[in-house]
């Protein structure tokens, strides 16, 4: 999966923000936080759930099923918008 060229992500500091361009279907903006703009990031490339979770694993120390919690509750969202090809 990966983010799809129709959106723009951008972080700072603690912020983050999806764009819609004006090729997408969906319009509003999606802010967020440091965790998912790692997500956006790693999705750049074309990536898998798993290799996303892995990345931030080493990234953050959390709990036991956090990240997993995190991230899948991120693409679910994504997927939603229609930010993502599969």
């Amino acid at each position: 999966m990966k983010l799809k060229s129709e959106y723009v992500a951008h972080s700072s500091g603690t912020k983050s923000l999806l764009v819609p361009t004006g090729g997408a279907e969906w319009s509003g903006v999606v802010r967020g936080n440091k965790t998912l703009g790692v997500i956006l990031e790693l999705l750049r490339e074309d990536t898998t759930e798993a290799e996303i979770v892995a990345s931030m694993r080493s990234r953050f120390d959390a709990p036991e099923g956090v990240i997993e919690r995190d991230v899948a509750h991120a693409i679910e969202e994504l997927r939603k918008i229609d930010a993502i090809d599969e």
